[in-house]
């Protein structure tokens, strides 16, 4: 992860944000993975009626424009103060995307207490790394449906703005004034995961102190959904939502599409020890690689992905003994789920006695962009607590999967020690990113 011809730095996460299926901050969708929640549920968005596959992980009861708890001052203290991460004028403006992922990230800004040393931190080593995989598709199909009965003086000005996958980090540096590096990544469902990989080698090449990082996704919409119910990517149990995801289970028909953002602050180790701040975790390692096999499915034995696993804990100076708890991708998937598995049991050889594996796909649904995050929270926060979250539904599990030796938490959280832990993320086009967390 470091520049070749600068001295590593190392990298903290002191803040977490999250808006997902289930819960609308970072302390509720955490309790919901330890309670074996599942935020899983009929579509409601549209009508889908006549589509294979009728349900979705929603964000529900969100409000873009509610009123932070407690004001924040990023300009700082004579600054104007921030009260929401949307304005009602900015809701109009925006995507969906946008909408979830400025909440997480100003949660996770407001969690890591910067905000009270703003007068001291040089805006310009704060920066932005926000992966966001298909941007504003709900926006892309409204907007076409009003210039067809419309016609083109009916168009928004404000559309370009709404389906910029970019506009999410452009927009969490304008309200957060971090004047750093701002860009986005797109690597499908390995987006977030590399977005903070990128952003943790951002810090460890001294480009930047700080870097708000993660993902956000938005595409329950009728072509996203029909379009993967037409590649039968997608779960048909529509008459029992709540099971159906269900990674290593042998009757596992398909992922559920979700919609969300997990979002992090990442900063320099004695940065944050000088201000004093709380610390979840090391972001030790880092792993990206290509299975350069096929465009949906992975690599056989997920050959790829074992790479990656392989590359992040040689990067992060652990060997797989190390690891207590892997955070895999388990999209409940038919192929790619054992594939995985083969992966994680061949990284892990020695170590699959004392090693819990563990797919909260299997409650959130599939992210997408913000898979890869999603699985780093869940990574992190088992780190800080000490709890594992289950693999729910895994009722009967696939024999290929059984064959393996591994551990999937099925259906209860576990309780026990986890000095490091390993999350996944895979996405189409063969691109994997693999991180390692661990205590300071």
């Amino acid at each position: 992860m470091a520049h070749p011809s600068a001295p590593s730095r190392r990298v903290v996460i002191t803040g977490i944000g999250a808006v997902t299926p289930c819960g609308n901050s970072a302390p509720a969708t955490w309790a919901a993975l330890i309670a074996g929640r599942s935020g899983i549920g009929r579509i409601t968005r549209f009508d889908a009626t006549g589509c294979t596959a009728q349900i979705a992980g929603e964000v529900r009861d969100f409000d873009p424009a509610r009123l932070l708890p407690t004001p924040l001052h990023p300009r700082g203290p004579q600054g104007e103060a921030l009260t929401q991460a949307m304005t009602l004028k900015d809701v109009k403006k925006f995507g969906r995307f946008t909408h979830l992922g400025a909440a997480a990230a100003v949660e996770a800004y407001a969690d890591s207490g910067l905000d009270a040393h703003r007068a001291t931190l040089p805006a310009e080593r704060m920066g932005v790394n926000l992966g966001v995989g298909l941007g504003g598709l709900p926006e892309m199909e409204a907007m076409h449906t009003t210039w067809q009965t419309g016609g083109f003086r009916k168009i928004s000005p404000f559309f370009i703005i709404q389906i910029a996958p970019n506009l999410l980090a452009g927009q969490v540096s304008l309200l957060l004034d971090f004047r750093g590096s701002n860009m986005s990544v797109a690597s499908a469902c390995a987006t977030s995961g590399h977005a903070l990989g990128e952003a943790a080698a951002a810090i460890m090449r001294d480009d930047a102190d700080v870097m708000i990082s993660g993902g956000a996704e938005s595409t329950i919409t009728p072509l996203a959904v029909g379009a993967f119910a037409q590649m039968r990517a997608l779960s048909t149990r529509n008459d029992a939502p709540e099971k159906a995801s269900r990674p290593y289970d042998k009757d596992r028909d398909g992922f559920v599409l979700s919609e969300g953002s997990v979002v992090f602050v990442l900063e320099e180790l004695e940065h944050a020890r000088r201000r004093g701040a709380r610390i979840y975790a090391e972001l030790k390692g880092y792993g990206a690689s290509a299975d350069a096999f096929h465009l949906s499915s992975l690599a056989p034995g997920a050959e790829g992905s074992a790479r990656s696993m392989k590359q992040a804990l040689a990067r992060a100076g652990l060997t797989p003994g190390d690891i207590d708890y892997v955070s895999a991708h388990a999209t409940s998937t038919p192929g790619g789920d054992g594939e995985e598995a083969t992966a994680i049991a061949t990284v892990f050889a020695e170590n699959k006695a004392r090693l819990h594996v563990s797919g909260v796909k299997s409650m959130t649904g599939h992210l997408l962009g913000g898979a890869g995050a999603m699985g780093a929270f869940t990574a992190v926060l088992a780190i800080r607590d000490g709890v594992i979250p289950p693999t729910i539904n895994l009722e009967n599990i696939d024999p290929v999967c059984a064959s393996l030796g591994l551990n999937f938490t099925p259906n209860e959280a576990v309780r026990k020690p986890v000095r490091a832990a390993l999350a996944n993320s895979f996405g189409f086009g063969g691109t994997n990113a693999s991180l390692v967390v661990a205590q300071i």
